[in-house]
């Protein structure tokens, strides 16, 4: 499915990362064990200073201009070797937006400190009762003279905790006829007065969620991305950058790596090894055979996108499947480590590493959700395919 120049590329990567990612770094990040947010930004910077950080921007600022099929080996192969993800929410979906509708003025304020990874952001687009419903979205922003002045509140804000700014939708025409109609884009500093951040504690205990409220927020007219009332037509460009790599192929590759390393090293109380179980061999087999149809699937609709076309229901039913094998492959991890996986508080720093699986395991189940449910996803699918209108978010 690669030409000889891609794994000539791929090989090309891996050697950057062997020679430019801490050892233990790669540990954390295979065995799902915490990185510190410094590690991460010194990877942020190697790969910045390499011209490697944003390769899928023009590169006048700063990209590569690769084409997203290259863009997407570079990522995939990334993730196999074991390094950090990068934040996308500024690099991934924000950028992309800024560059096709954003002012000249954003583009100079924003794009150098994201691609240097000085500038972390947050995106706030979920609310209550406007989670994988976004159009049901009611944070209010309300013109007051050359000023926004918003009131609300978002929920599921992930990493609002550590970011420097949000960019948002926001309903500035309550009276448009249609839900998807009278929302707009907005980007604000977290520090804006009349912003609070509380945390949502997650099933693992950890906290990467949270509700943001907005207290009569006021922001200056230069807040506004492109043209006012259009900001659903910029999100479907946001959620499109996002499910480009959703199906996160490269992770799960290396997950099942990983379970079937720790499946050899595991005695199965009988004499032989978890791996030589014909059970557990066909539960590997059929997730491998199930990721190649999936990297397929990814390839295909790359190779449509680089010649042009808009990703169409391939997009939906990667998210679907991407997702469900991330799950799959966790709960095959804990079902291989066994009761090493049971000890949820372990020492992430000297514990054994397989005690972190079962948290990560708890973290996989959310990702059915991002990028907007798989239960929209299919009812996308079925839409369309049924010619029943509309593609939704």
């Amino acid at each position: 499915m690669h030409t000889s120049e891609d794994l000539a590329f791929a090989d090309e990567v891996r050697a950057f990362v062997d020679d430019n990612l801490p050892a233990d770094v790669r540990r954390r990040v295979i065995h799902a064990l915490p990185v510190a947010p410094e590690a991460r930004k010194a990877w942020h910077k190697a790969l910045h200073a390499r011209g490697w950080a944003a390769p899928h921007w023009p590169v006048e600022w700063g990209g590569q201009d690769w084409s997203p099929a290259r863009a997407y080996l570079f990522s995939e192969t990334l993730a196999e070797e074991g390094a950090p993800e990068l934040s996308p929410f500024g690099l991934m979906m924000l950028a992309p937006t800024l560059i096709r509708y954003g002012s000249e003025a954003q583009k100079q304020a924003y794009l150098p400190g994201i691609i240097a990874g000085d500038q972390q952001w947050c995106q706030g687009f979920s609310e209550p009762g406007a989670g994988s419903d976004l159009a049901s979205l009611r944070l209010s922003a309300v013109k007051d003279g050359e000023d926004w002045v918003l009131n609300g509140q978002k929920m599921w804000t992930t990493m609002a905790h550590r970011a420097d700014m949000m960019f948002c939708l926001a309903r500035t025409d309550p009276g448009a006829p249609k839900r998807q109609m009278g929302i707009s884009m907005f980007v604000l500093p977290m520090s804006t007065p009349g912003v609070t951040v509380r945390p949502i504690l997650l099933l693992n205990g950890r906290q990467a969620t949270n509700e943001v409220f907005f207290d009569a927020v006021r922001l200056p007219a230069s807040s506004l991305v492109g043209e006012v009332h259009k900001g659903w037509d910029y999100t479907r460009v946001v959620l499109g950058n996002e499910r480009l790599n959703i199906a996160r192929v490269g992770l799960c590759k290396r997950q099942l790596r990983l379970v079937k390393q720790l499946a050899a090293e595991a005695p199965d109380g009988a004499g032989g090894r978890m791996l030589d179980q014909p059970l557990l061999r066909s539960r590997i087999a059929a997730a491998e055979i199930d990721l190649l149809s999936i990297e397929a699937l990814s390839l295909g609709m790359l190779a449509q996108v680089q010649k042009g076309a808009v990703p169409g229901f391939e997009a939906n039913m990667l998210k679907i499947r991407g997702s469900e094998m991330q799950q799959r492959l966790t709960e095959l991890l804990v079902d291989v480590r066994g009761p090493g996986a049971l000890p949820f508080e372990a020492d992430p720093d000297e514990g054994d590493a397989g005690a972190a699986l079962f948290k990560s395991h708890f973290d996989t189940r959310v990702v059915s959700i991002y990028g907007g449910s798989n239960e929209i996803q299919r009812n996308i699918i079925a839409k369309g395919m049924l010619g029943l209108g509309g593609r939704g978010q």
